[in-house]
């Protein structure tokens, strides 16, 4: 026998091959008939007969596809392969998929030339690679159509590599910033964000591209119209194998509803800091707070008087209340007055009553359409525009706003003007109790101070008075002071506190005040018994009304001898203070004036050493809530010796500069100082 490719081969030898894995067989002649199968080959053939023609054993399209191939071989006796060849049995059923082999096919000589095939089945192989496949193009046309998608629908689309670094874009960066494309890739477009917008934005981006999560962002872009307008960028990781190859963004612009929802928070805001304040300058404080720093670098606001009233070619006075100033830049202190001619532009653009912006270059503001302070503040902050305010309440210009930025954020737009103008008509019921109020103080403050007549001034005597308003309220107090000469040369001194905080008690306390004048001028009698004639007039004059008073006559008892009658009716006690030492006196005491009663009222007599001090004051300067009166007393006592022998001023201000007082009261005092005797001693003169 010979054997394949010439080597010779006997029959037994092919029998070795039944029990193989792989399938095996051996066909002769040109019909390529089948004279051995191995049971692998059978198992899969079917058990066919010898003789037959291998192309019949496989069908037609095998004996098309491979027929070739085993004429070549036999011709030639070149052995050839075949890796994962599909074939269909011919008795396969009509649902049988393909199956796959690899196979070789060698000559093979006995008595007459064949081939020798065997073959290996790899149709499980070739399934899974073929799955794999299927997966990995499913996933490439999701992305495609995931990338059609996006690129239909957004604005701006980009693509990073893995690392963050921008390669691809669509195009709608450049046409909406006109930055180039070469600029923008890489990270070259972060130059196109705004400054304040630059570092955050790196910081989330690197944070989301090391974490591997999807990411959201709002940033400003610089467009090509020279303005920033407010962009929702989101990105999402292309992942293969569990890799990120690179992220795919969107950019889409969302100024418009960044506005609204501005203007939404800004107005809630507004309106909830209006409602928090009830004084009118803190309340425009609170809203400059408000527009610094969403709408300015700095802000100020001019409290106006009614124009409507003021005289025509008069001059208007604006009062600046309230300031407020971006991180970094110094703030101008509440305070001040500015006035302004009847025809410079600040007052045109108040009659106006129409929001008014100018742009400069920087640091040269406009000269006559702004108070001197703002003009100040923005050359030293280097401002570049500047938008004027005029505040309408009540159908009255009642204040005006300065609401200035720097050239990295350009002038205010339209919108953002008629936002800042909506921010104060949103507040507008707030801002109009807040201006009533505050007229309402202005008056009642002047009818006040017009009723405290100053102290007289004398020889012998030195008198101060002091007078502090509620620094919290709007209303004014009952608190009064009085000091004049009497017919018989004695001097009288008053100090008393109508209750109430209101003009009603403003009222009480003038009628109070010309009342006591009246009676302690007419009869010179003990200060007791005035008290007592007061009492008896309130009943008749203002039954309303209770109050406490201190009143006393300082009398000259001789030359340098002073003494101090004194009555009082529920007030606290005088304090006499003398180098050294002080103390209350609490002689002379009488019930609340505005109570029926019966009794005589007390006097008391103390005297006055040279270069003493009598300090006559209401109780908002000494009484503090949950306090027993006798601690804020000892405060005081305490406090007033340490200022004895300073002058009469200083004492009157160390003491409301140094106690601790609440603000919650008014606070009036009157202070007497007597001459030392040194004083009153003539220089000796000389003779030649």
């Amino acid at each position: 026998m010979g054997g394949a490719g010439g080597h010779g081969m006997g029959w037994l030898a092919l029998e070795a091959f039944d029990p193989a894995p792989v399938a095996v067989a051996l066909t002769v002649g040109p019909e390529h008939r089948l004279v051995y199968t191995n049971l692998a080959y059978r198992a899969f053939v079917g058990d066919r007969p010898l003789g037959e023609p291998i192309g019949d054993a496989f069908g037609v399209a095998a004996k098309q596809d491979y027929g070739g191939l085993f004429d070549r071989v036999l011709a030639t006796g070149e052995p050839m392969s075949l890796v994962e060849a599909p074939v269909r049995p011919a008795a396969a059923g009509a649902g049988e998929q393909e199956r796959y082999f690899s196979f070789s096919l060698s000559r093979f000589t006995h008595e007459r030339p064949g081939v020798l095939v065997v073959a290996v089945e790899v149709t499980e192989q070739v399934a899974a690679v073929r799955r794999a496949d299927r997966a990995t193009e499913e996933q490439k046309r999701s992305r495609r159509r995931f990338e059609s998608l996006v690129w239909i629908n957004a604005q701006v689309v980009w693509v990073t590599d893995a690392f963050g670094q921008v390669i691809e874009s669509s195009g709608g960066w450049e046409r909406i910033t006109g930055q180039s494309r070469e600029e923008f890739l890489g990270e070259g477009w972060t130059q196109m964000l705004h400054p304040d917008d630059r570092e955050p934005t790196l910081r989330s981006w690197d944070q989301t591209r090391r974490q591997g999560r999807p990411w959201r962002h709002v940033y400003r872009v610089l467009t090509r119209e020279g303005e920033y307008r407010h962009f929702d960028v989101r990105s999402a990781p292309v992942v293969e194998d569990g890799v990120v190859v690179e992220w795919i963004g969107t950019c889409f612009d969302i100024e418009r509803e960044w506005r609204e929802r501005q203007r939404r928070e800004l107005l809630d805001r507004a309106a909830a800091v209006a409602a928090e304040q009830t004084a009118l300058a803190e309340m425009f404080a609170a809203l400059a707070e408000v527009l610094v720093p969403a709408f300015a670098d700095g802000c100020g606001v001019y409290l106006l008087p009614d124009l409507g009233s003021r005289p025509a070619g008069a001059l208007i006075i604006a009062q600046r209340v309230a300031t407020a100033a971006a991180g970094g830049l110094r703030r101008q202190l509440p305070g001040g007055e500015e006035r302004f001619a009847a025809d410079s532009g600040f007052a045109r653009a108040l009659q106006r009553r129409i929001p008014l912006q100018r742009t400069f270059p920087p640091g040269r503001p406009p000269a006559d359409l702004l108070p001197a302070s703002t003009t100040d503040w923005l050359t030293a902050a280097g401002a570049t525009s500047v938008v004027l305010l005029p505040v309408v309440v009540d159908g009255a210009v009642a204040a005006a706003v300065t609401a200035a930025r720097r050239g990295d954020r350009g002038p205010m737009s339209p919108d953002d003007m008629a936002l800042m103008r909506q921010i104060f008509e949103h507040t507008h019921d707030a801002l109009s109790g807040a201006v009533r109020f505050h007229r309402t103080q202005q008056v009642a403050l002047a009818l006040q101070h017009g009723l405290l007549a100053e102290p007289p001034q004398l020889d012998d005597l030195q008198i101060v008075a002091r007078y502090v308003a509620i620094p919290a309220a709007a209303e004014v107090g009952g608190d009064w002071y009085d000091s004049f000469v009497l017919p018989d040369g004695a001097t009288a001194v008053a100090i008393g506190d109508v209750a109430g905080h209101d003009l009603a008690a403003a009222v009480g306390m003038s009628q109070l005040r010309n009342m006591l004048r009246v009676l302690t001028a007419d009869r010179l009698a003990p200060p007791g018994e005035i008290l007592r004639r007061l009492n008896d007039a309130m009943e008749t004059l203002a039954p309303e009304v209770t109050a406490t008073c201190a009143l006393a006559r300082v009398e000259e008892a001789g030359p340098g001898r002073w003494r101090f009658n004194y009555a009082v009716a529920g007030h606290p006690p005088p304090l006499l203070m003398t180098p050294g030492s002080s103390r209350f006196l609490r002689g002379g005491a009488n019930p609340l004036l505005g109570l029926p009663w019966e009794q005589p009222y007390r006097s008391s007599t103390a005297p006055l050493p040279p270069g003493s001090t009598l300090l006559l004051y209401t109780d908002g300067l000494v009484e503090h809530p949950g306090e027993h009166l006798d601690m804020g007393l000892d405060r005081l006592r305490r406090r007033a010796s340490a200022l004895a022998r300073r002058s009469l001023d200083q004492v009157c201000d160390g003491l409301l500069a140094d106690l601790p007082i609440t603000g919650t009261d008014d606070i009036a005092m009157i202070a007497v100082r007597t001459s030392d005797a040194h004083s009153r001693r003539r220089p000796a003169t000389h003779q030649p």
